[in-house]
């Protein structure tokens, strides 16, 4: 009898527990853990991420043809497809400032070791890049777990909406600002008598700076949405500081393109389209944020 009324209280119990956990769905084991297990947990997720940088690092390594032949040289030469869309664009206002035939500059390894140490940095970094939504996504499930029911309803995407983004800026990076960038540095002289030879460190730095921030860059909507989300960020701040926004916005392009309007103009619009669109996301997360 006492084991049959221990076996029932523990069934009730059993039952009571699963009531509160379905209560609080938040909740998953990692949060009773201890700080030791929780390194453990992080630890199997960045080497995972890890193991897929490598990989994809490793494919990009052996394609060097690819790599280094069509995606990382091709903003360096005329014939680039943001060149060829120039010279049509040239050809439509009927002129010729924004057509681009020649970059003036030569690459060149000075350093033993220079290509090989640029190849490996180079695939390393395209592997980042191709694994950046699986990267973010193991991080993004060590941090679900510490987050309410309600804030996991409200992050729902957040993996997809930064991956694509983040693409987006990459994307915007590279076809836009780096040979933009380049020509601008290429056709740059202080003499006619020195000639530009850069180095291909030098070079792939530039471009991978250049492409990593604009991925960065494009995630303002979504610093605006978590940010107006916990209360740091309000709408009318942004409206506020639009100008300074706009100029901020102008200078960047400014320094990033050649000395022609219209090249600013091609830089400034999506930069100034994504803070108005993080203007109207903030916006509408802080009237929800109101009315609850």
């Amino acid at each position: 009898m006492l084991d049959q009324i221990d076996n029932n209280d523990l069934e009730k119990l059993a039952d009571q527990e699963l009531a509160k956990r379905e209560e609080r769905p938040y909740e998953e084991p990692e949060g009773e853990m201890t700080f030791l297990e929780h390194m453990e947990v992080l630890r199997w997720h960045l080497m995972r991420s890890v193991i897929a940088i490598l990989v994809l690092g490793i494919v990009a390594f052996v394609s060097k043809d690819i790599v280094f032949g069509i995606i990382i040289l091709g903003p360096s030469r005329p014939d680039f497809i943001t060149f060829q869309w120039l010279c049509k664009l040239s050809e439509l206002v009927n002129s010729d400032v924004l057509c681009i035939d020649e970059l003036p500059f030569t690459l060149q390894s000075r350093k033993m070791t220079g290509q090989f140490t640029m190849h490996l940095m180079s695939s390393f970094l395209i592997g980042f890049v191709a694994a950046f939504p699986y990267v973010f996504w193991e991080i993004w499930r060590f941090i679900k777990p510490a987050l309410y029911a309600t804030e996991q309803k409200v992050a729902r995407g957040t993996t997809f909406f930064v991956s694509i983004l983040f693409f987006m800026g990459i994307s915007f990076g590279y076809f836009v600002v780096s040979p933009l960038a380049i020509n601008f540095l290429g056709h740059y002289s202080i003499n006619d008598s020195i000639i530009n030879e850069f180095d291909i460190t030098s070079y792939v730095s530039t471009v991978t700076m250049l492409v990593l921030v604009c991925g960065l860059m494009f995630q303002m909507p979504v610093f605006a949405y978590y940010f107006s989300k916990i209360g740091l960020l309000h709408p009318l701040v942004m409206i506020q500081y639009r100008k300074h926004a706009l100029i901020v916005i102008l200078i960047v392009a400014a320094i990033f393109t050649p000395p022609d309007v219209l090249s600013q103009i091609l830089i400034a619009i999506p930069l100034f389209l994504l803070y108005q669109v993080s203007i109207s996301i903030s916006r509408t997360v802080t009237k929800r944020n109101s009315l609850k």
